[in-house]
């Protein structure tokens, strides 16, 4: 593992232990560095009303935004078991929005396996501002 994927993957463990996760138990965290070399993470944030929760992937890139950042260079997602925690698909069409076709997207199981892709494998055709250009 690079020191930037180390880097990553203790961010996004550190954000999983704030995960607010009471309904369905899976805490997952996140974490991102972007193309000028800053680093933000994020947690998922459940709510009694199951489906306005938040995932990890959206909690770190609202931290991105918040802070100025516009592009991912690569995200990394831990696992609060031994699968991989591949994004949803809300969660990847939110990271094809500030990310190129190459941008790393890095699943950590709590062992330390790692499964590497691009969010272009995972979303070959998401709905962009190309789309929206015609």
């Amino acid at each position: 593992m690079t020191q930037e994927l180390t880097q990553l993957r203790q961010l996004a463990l550190s954000a999983q232990r704030h995960a607010y996760a009471p309904y369905s138990g899976f805490a997952v965290g996140a974490a991102l560095v972007t193309d000028k070399n800053n680093t933000y993470s994020g947690c998922n944030v459940e709510n009694a009303a199951y489906p306005l929760g938040q995932c990890a992937e959206a909690s770190a890139i609202g931290n991105m935004i918040l802070h100025g950042d516009t592009h991912i260079r690569t995200i990394v997602i831990v696992s609060p078991n031994e699968d991989f925690c591949y994004p949803c698909g809300g969660c990847r069409q939110k990271i094809a929005e500030f990310a190129g076709p190459d941008t790393q997207v890095v699943m950590v199981t709590q062992q330390g396996d790692i499964e590497r892709t691009t969010i272009a494998a995972l979303l070959p055709h998401s709905f962009s501002k190309q789309t929206m250009a015609g």
